[in-house]
């Protein structure tokens, strides 16, 4: 499905230009129009899914494999140092388009492109509370 007013739609179509590192039947990786790092490129789905919770089943095991696949090209070809995978859900979470994607962010030594969380602290109990929790729901 596509949604007409869907911009990652038309760039996954073809309908708007883009530098395309990589297409296949059921995804197109573009490089980042406002990249955080040199390389910052976007996996994107052809299928309309806003997100993660929206995809069927097997496009969401296929997005990992392609990932990595170009990931590691990447890696490769920019010399990157490192390397994150991303993917954000929701607003609050850092999602900017309702269309499902996934970010290749090569990382180079001192480049502080992204900030990580502070590690806080929690108990054993807590972390049993929050086990069951999610347990029950996938029971």
């Amino acid at each position: 499905m596509k949604k007409d007013d869907c911009i990652f739609c038309k760039i996954a179509a073809g309908e708007i230009g883009s530098h395309t590192l990589y297409e296949d039947e059921d995804f197109r990786v573009i490089f980042d129009l406002n990249p955080g790092t040199k390389g910052h490129a976007l996996v994107i789905p052809k299928e309309h899914a806003d997100g993660i919770f929206d995809m069927d089943d097997e496009t969401a095991s296929k997005v990992l494999v392609v990932a990595k696949k170009v990931a590691t090209a990447m890696k490769e070809a920019f010399n990157a140092d490192g390397f994150n995978i991303i993917q954000n859900n929701g607003e609050c979470a850092g999602q900017s388009v309702k269309h499902f994607h996934m970010h290749l962010f090569p990382r180079y030594e001192g480049d502080k492109a992204l900030g990580l969380w502070k590690p806080g602290q929690t108990t054993d109990e807590e972390l049993q509370v929050l086990e069951d929790k999610v347990k029950e729901i996938l029971n």
